[in-house]
């Protein structure tokens, strides 16, 4: 299909957009229509919802405040909204809603753009493979199923040392450095070549030995997702609906986005979906990836994906593209851990309280823009709440 010469420029104004918005460079009120609207500047692929909805009770009586300790100051969730810009926010305890918030002409049937949410989505999809029999081991290595990457930096490399970011393959994740690979990866996305992104990531060189050094990396996830697609055979949005977002009692279907029309998704970064939505998949993360008396991914999968680990002899306070997240004195015996994107996209799950927080933010920068630590209200509302 040929677009118009007037869609055409409107196509290449918001592109241009969500590159200023990597840069950290666009105005509040585009930026936040922008970030509404990811799921129609970029082809997507429907991750599809079962025949109904399945409500998530609400409480009988609401949180309305709190006090949050941040920063050596005292702040409440007033602060917390205002000054990190959030726009939806869900907290569900003991399975019922107990505080609802909404902003900015964003509502319950927003589809907001996830981030790096979306990274703890495709490694819960490579334990479900593993559940499914597509997959062996974590231990296995890439080219096994991704014989295409022999020679390259991933030759060697195991499916563990991909989901925790320990590849030892060069990348540098900075959104808002031109020239650095994790702006080089957006252009490709930007000019939609099937294919492209694998290609540029085949030809990085590894600068460590697999498993020593810990580097944060969009461009691994987008591995995962191919590895996903190579080992089931099936599209990453596709196998998501099967196994979880059509089982789940979702509200609405979501959107992935595509390197390209009929490509890859875009693993790392692309799930466009509602905020009740990302709160049902906190609360299947809750429950251990059970869905109806079924285990979705290996037992004890859960746990291992979010808890800290080690890396290269260092402490490493990151699982399989899942944060832990430690309580006030530092410490995780809460076993709390969250899907976390750049501009303040957060899902926070404690097991130990049975509490599921869901963030959704439009922030002026991709990262350290927020004024109160998301932790800390994280924290604040697990003192709140018990």
């Amino acid at each position: 299909m040929t677009l118009s010469p007037e869609l055409t420029q409107e196509r290449n104004t918001e592109l241009g957009d969500i590159v200023s918005a990597y840069a950290g460079k666009l105005m509040p009120d585009v930026q936040m229509r922008t970030f509404a609207n990811t799921h129609r500047i970029f082809p997507t692929r429907t991750i599809k919802a079962g025949g109904s909805a399945v409500p998530i009770p609400r409480a009988a009586s609401m949180l309305e405040d709190m006090p949050i300790a941040a920063n050596g100051e005292m702040y409440d969730l007033y602060d917390y909204v205002s000054r990190n810009r959030l726009v939806g926010l869900l907290a569900i305890k003991d399975g019922e809603i107990v505080h609802e918030f909404h902003d900015a002409g964003f509502t319950a049937d927003t589809r907001w753009m996830s981030m790096s949410m979306a990274k703890s989505v495709s490694t819960t999809l490579v334990g479900t493979a593993i559940q499914d029999g597509f997959i062996d081991s974590v231990d296995d290595q890439l080219v096994k199923y991704m014989p295409e990457l022999a020679g390259s930096g991933y030759d060697g490399v195991s499916i563990r040392h991909l989901l925790q970011m320990t590849s030892g393959v060069q990348w540098d994740d900075t959104h808002t450095t031109a020239g650095s690979e994790r702006r080089i990866m957006l252009d490709l996305q930007v000019a939609q070549e099937s294919g492209a992104i694998m290609e540029f990531m085949a030809s990085l060189p590894r600068i460590a030995e697999p498993g020593d050094v810990w580097n944060y990396s969009t461009g691994e996830t987008h591995v995962v997702g191919a590895l996903v697609k190579a080992a089931t055979g099936k599209w990453l949005a596709d196998y998501c609906s099967e196994t979880m977002w059509s089982r789940l009692g979702m509200q609405a279907d979501a959107e992935w986005w595509l390197e390209a029309p009929n490509g890859l998704e875009v693993a790392g970064s692309g799930i466009c979906a509602t905020l009740h939505d990302y709160a049902r998949l906190g609360l299947f993360a809750l429950k251990g990836g059970v869905i109806d008396g079924e285990a979705i991914v290996p037992d004890g999968w859960f746990r291992e994906a979010t808890e800290p680990r080690m890396a290269g002899g260092s402490p490493l306070n990151y699982g399989y593209m899942w944060w832990p997240v430690p309580d006030r004195e530092g410490n995780f015996t809460d076993g709390a851990f969250s899907a976390r994107g750049i501009f303040g996209q957060y899902i926070y799950i404690n097991p130990a309280r049975n509490i599921v927080l869901t963030v959704l933010s439009c922030r002026s920068k991709p990262k350290f823009a927020e004024a109160i630590l998301d932790n800390d209200f994280f924290n604040a509302a697990v003192e709140a709440l018990s």
